[in-house]
């Protein structure tokens, strides 16, 4: 799973990169989480959408919440970039609203949204 590592403004990013959904269940984002936060020492990573399966996108699979949680337990604040205007889910959408809330996880258009993003939360 390739990862950049970026540091802007004294704060480490990991930024996800690569073709190919990466993320397509709960161990292979506590894989992410555990390298991100071990091997490269960041706490904040920038993920593509492309690179999530869209499962995650249906809340009723719970993969979401098995998703963020990994991320919850090991400190990591995530932001996801891309397109989302295809989804037209309610529930969805409130959950992207609610955890651009948070402070914890954002779904953004763009990487560098995303890095603006997780540069703001502390």
């Amino acid at each position: 799973m390739p990862i950049a590592l970026r540091n802007m403004n004294g704060t480490d990013i990991a930024i996800l990169t690569g073709p190919g959904k990466q993320i397509i269940d709960a161990k292979s984002a506590l894989d992410l989480a555990i390298t991100v936060k071990y091997e490269t020492g960041a706490a904040k990573i920038a993920i593509d959408k492309e690179a999530i399966t869209d499962e995650f996108f249906i809340l009723s699979s719970g993969l979401a919440g098995e998703i963020l949680q990994k991320f919850v337990n090991y400190q990591i604040q995530a932001a996801i970039y891309g397109d989302f205007s295809r989804y037209t889910s309610k529930p969805l959408r409130d959950f992207i609203r609610e955890s651009n809330r948070s402070g914890q996880f954002f779904f953004v258009p763009t990487q560098e949204d995303a890095i603006s993003a997780l540069l703001r939360c502390q």
